[in-house]
């Protein structure tokens, strides 16, 4: 398989993550976009369900011996009222594994479901569901962990086109990136096409910074960024876009800062690993920096959390030291 970079566990995530956007583009395009509510209120759909069923039994079959932290649980499927949803996901999870049983459908979603090891893979299924749900910006992305650090992270954005440009609607993108090794981007859908080298904008007055700002308004404090906005002096219009393919964008160049600002409601919140490792080492190995809040760079020896962190900032690296500076002069 065309890679941009000679490792197993690259090629590894390139395919299973171009499978479950494939897969998750599918389910969107037979318009099962029914979500089933969480605790937490967060809508998930077949498409995330049957994603990280496939790259489960995928990792099953290539690492057995690796630790697995994926975002879903079958939990809500053990229902009768869920008894059509589990159906559908299997239909769809038969496509690639066409004997697969609703219980083995539901036992290899489960295989997420334990604590982070020595090195394990992470899974966001499909990041950015609210996004997936109006066919807009969203997300699958996994990412490799050793010893508390992110080695290899790819993200599968079925809605950024060529260029990766923020716009939705385009023939997808995969990016891929290992830790000392680059960040590179590649059409979804072709598995032989070019594979391009990114980098991120060279970007050095604030007050030009694009900021990736999340739709989601509950995904962050408007206002606290709001007043940053007006501290810093930035006058470039921002970026709105959900899910991970933010850092994608932001890898490519394609603006300057992504902000995770806890809201003055949920300051003990900390960030699931999932949500940030396929990103956050992309935006890296394209030039750029990622820190929490505070300016320490991510940790992800702390469980299914980044539990010593506060929020999350990722920029072109140049513009960094300012944006902590103006998040100290607001006391974020």
């Amino acid at each position: 398989m065309n890679s941009p970079i000679d490792c197993s566990k690259v090629r590894f995530a390139i395919s299973a993550v171009r499978e479950a956007a494939q897969l998750a583009q599918q389910v969107q395009k037979k318009l099962v976009t029914a979500a089933i509510s969480k605790d937490d209120k967060s809508p998930v759909t077949v498409a995330d369900f049957a994603a990280q069923a496939i790259v489960s039994k995928r990792l099953l079959d290539t690492f057995p011996q690796m630790g697995f932290v994926g975002e879903e649980s079958s939990e809500a499927l053990c229902t009768p009222e869920s008894k059509e949803s589990l159906e559908q996901i299997t239909h769809f999870v038969r496509q690639l594994e066409p004997t697969a049983t609703p219980d083995q459908v539901c036992a290899w979603i489960d295989r997420g479901a334990g604590e982070p090891t020595d090195e394990f893979w992470t899974l966001d299924p499909v990041d950015g569901t609210k996004g997936f749900l109006r066919g807009d910006q969203y997300a699958v992305a996994l990412a490799f962990i050793r010893d508390g650090k992110v080695r290899v992270g790819a993200l599968g954005c079925p809605e950024l086109g060529a260029g990766i440009k923020p716009e939705k609607g385009g023939a997808g993108t995969i990016v891929v990136a290992r830790c000392e090794s680059g960040c590179f981007a590649s059409l979804l859908t072709d598995e032989d096409a070019a594979w391009t080298k990114l980098s991120v904008s060279l970007e050095s007055n604030i007050a030009s910074a694009r900021m990736l700002r999340s739709v989601e308004k509950a995904h962050t404090d408007t206002g606290g960024i709001g007043e940053l906005v007006t501290a810093l002096g930035v006058t470039a219009d921002p970026v709105a876009m959900d899910s991970q393919a933010k850092y994608a964008v932001l890898a490519a160049g394609g603006g300057e800062i992504n902000l995770r600002l806890l809201s003055p409601s949920r300051l003990d919140y900390r960030e699931k690993i999932w949500d940030q490792a396929a990103g956050s080492i992309c935006v890296e190995e394209a030039g750029g920096r990622v820190s929490d809040l505070d300016g320490k760079p991510l940790d992800f020896s702390h469980g299914r959390t980044l539990a010593t962190n506060r929020g999350v900032l990722a920029t072109n690296r140049i513009l960094h030291d300012a944006m902590l500076a103006g998040l100290a002069e607001i006391g974020a």
